[in-house]
């Protein structure tokens, strides 16, 4: 197959129309595929990740059942469960709905794919869309059909259903208790459901199980919060509004996942609309399946499924004929023109109500930065992100803001570079972590929403040494002085909080020849500085690794001015901004490297900053101006 790379040029459509589809098309004409074609011809309005989860589907027809890709796609199964789903009522009319397209596209890739074992090939799936465009419905469909139909001939089957907390758990197990109540009306359902003789009083209750007393097999409903899912093994588990901030890492869920191993046909369904905190795992996985998509010719993430409605930029929202992008419901036109005016009349009410951010999340299913006053913007902040940095051999500005009560002590690094004519500067930073006001380390991770533990192993951060889970002063000088060494760095600028003067500061005093300074931490010192760091993000002149840490602090980030300017704040105490604190410090002089007056280019400052062995080489060298002569 050609090489298809879209990392770069993001050209769905360009990339489509270069291969000839004609066999794949001819050849499959189920909902899933017409819907796939009907996308990247142009017929049916989508966003970007729509139309690369199109794109892929049309892949993978292509390349499936080889040595490389050993998975197929099964229309038999496809026609399967679009005809159970034809059949299954709306609760409101207890009448069955006409599915469209994207609906039927959602259900065909859920079932459709199989691995070489013909269970499914998605055992992980991500379905994202505005609110009030049927999600439950669908994951009614799903949850039912595995347990009536998929689960034949077997017993002791387990299923999920979860949200967030009891109310929201309560009404998805609601919803399919009512489904599965006027599916027991009809033939050929009757017979089967009358069959597991399940108790009809059951169903109508407030249970959180339905059990057939025959099979054994269940549907449990188990709240996020309780996070009670050990133990069990899950065929089918659906994850409603996994997206919100209180999923806030991959703790809970793994359990899900884990207790999937060696059950047949499993998958984990995780749906959502977008929230305002981008960190969280369920977006983090997004872009990563995303980016994968977009990656064609390696073929990675082949066993996670994304399908994202959502619009392609913010701006959108006041252009409510791309509206179908997120909101795929207006693309029938017996509700468009309803449909159309009741999210126009909920946008004018958010921004009359200063809350357009929940419009944007909710309505529109685009992801945001926390607050109309955060300091950057979501966008701003993923685009700076790149896979790899050499920071070797380089000069570099630090920044080090160190802890106060429940706050992580952070290092702050930038590295100022050119790139292709372009001034730009590289941030990466390093927290160390306490955790004695949390109690433990695993309060400290719920608290801040951070798996702290996974991104020590990824080289963001340290969690303390110390025995009651305060700041170790020695472990952070340590671990400082061996970062610098290990990567050679010459050290232009050392800036720190005024306030912050602490046992490291003084050891480095003493030990080292750091150019410190300390830095008042009010508006008149760091207005410049924060500033700059604001502007370098909007004009995509910084660069910063794929650090969770660092991304969280700068969307906590909010701006707070006065009289003189800005400077930068939290919200709440559990909001880490320690990072953005550091980066902020190092700035300070770091934002006046390419100029004449930045203090990279003051000579007389050029002896001060280097090591015994770097004078006794400058002092043999021609760049130090002396003459045999002058010896």
């Amino acid at each position: 197959m050609m090489k298809i790379d879209l990392t770069q040029t993001h050209d769905v459509i360009g990339a489509y129309r270069s291969i000839d589809y004609d066999n794949v098309r001819s050849q499959y004409t189920d909902a899933g595929t017409v819907y796939c074609f009907d996308v990247l011809d142009g017929k049916v309005m989508a966003g970007y990740d729509i139309k690369l989860a199109c794109f892929r589907h049309l892949q993978d027809l292509s390349r499936q059942n080889t040595s490389e890709f050993p998975y197929h796609y099964s229309s038999t199964e496809v026609t399967k469960i679009l005809r159970f789903a034809s059949i299954c009522p709306e609760i409101k009319t207890k009448r069955p709905v006409k599915l469209m397209g994207w609906q039927k596209f959602v259900l065909a890739m859920l079932v459709g794919w199989r691995n070489e074992n013909d269970d499914k090939r998605f055992t992980r799936a991500i379905i994202s869309v505005a609110r009030h465009n049927g999600k439950t419905y669908l994951m009614s469909i799903i949850t039912l059909y595995s347990y009536l139909i998929e689960s034949l001939g077997e017993s002791s089957q387990q299923f999920l259903v979860s949200s967030i907390n009891f109310k929201q758990t309560s009404q998805l197990m609601s919803y399919v208790k009512q489904m599965l109540i006027d599916l027991a009306q009809k033939e050929p359902f009757k017979d089967l459901i009358d069959d597991l003789d399940i108790n009809q009083k059951s169903l109508a209750s407030q249970s959180d199980i339905i059990v057939s007393p025959k099979t054994f097999s269940k549907i449990l409903a188990v709240t996020y919060e309780s996070g009670q899912y050990d133990s069990f093994h899950f065929k089918t588990a659906i994850g409603d509004e996994f997206a919100d901030p209180k999923v806030a890492d991959n703790q809970k869920t793994s359990k899900i996942t884990s207790g999937q191993v060696d059950v047949t046909n499993k998958q984990f369904i995780q749906i959502a609309t977008a929230y305002p905190d981008a960190t969280v795992p369920f977006r983090q996985d997004e872009q990563r399946i995303v980016a994968k998509m977009e990656a064609d010719y390696k073929r990675e993430g082949e066993n996670y499924l994304v399908l994202n409605w959502s619009q392609d930029s913010e701006d959108e929202i006041y252009k409510p004929a791309t509206w179908e992008k997120s909101n795929p419901l207006l693309g029938m036109a017996e509700k468009h023109d309803k449909l159309i005016l009741d999210i126009k009349n909920e946008r004018d009410n958010d921004l009359l109500a200063g809350n357009v951010i929940d419009f944007q999340n909710k309505s529109m299913n685009v992801w945001t930065q926390q607050s109309v006053d955060s300091f950057l913007t979501l966008d701003d902040i993923e685009r700076a992100v790149i896979s790899d940095f050499d920071r070797d051999n380089r000069q570099v500005y630090i920044g080090f803001d160190y802890s106060m009560f429940s706050d992580n002590t952070a290092l702050a690094f930038i590295y100022p570079y050119i790139e292709n004519g372009k001034k730009k500067w590289h941030v990466e930073q390093h927290s160390f972590i306490p955790w004695q006001k949390a109690g433990s380390i695993d309060i400290k991770e719920k608290q801040d929403g951070i798996n702290y533990r996974e991104l020590a192993k990824q080289g963001y951060c340290t969690i303390t040494s110390h025995p009651q889970g305060l700041i170790n002063n020695e472990q952070v000088y340590t671990w400082m002085l061996e970062y610098i060494e290990r990567h050679h760095l010459e050290v232009i600028f050392f800036g720190y909080d005024a306030w912050g003067a602490t046992p490291a500061i003084k050891q480095m005093e003493i030990n080292t020849s750091y150019p410190l300074e300390a830095i008042r931490q009010r508006t008149s010192e760091l207005k410049d500085p924060t500033k700059f760091l604001q502007k370098i993000f909007v004009e995509s002149s910084v660069t910063r690794l794929d650090d969770k840490i660092m991304a969280k602090a700068l969307l906590n980030a909010r701006i707070v001015e006065d009289k003189i300017g800005i400077q930068v704040d939290k919200a709440q105490a559990t909001m880490k901004i320690d990072v953005v604190d550091a980066i902020i410090d190092a700035l300070y002089q770091g934002m006046y490297h390419f100029e004449d007056y930045g203090i990279v280019n003051d000579k007389s400052q050029e002896v001060s900053r280097m090591t015994t062995e770097q004078i006794e080489a400058w002092l043999t060298s021609s760049e130090s101006g002396m003459t045999d002569g002058d010896v």
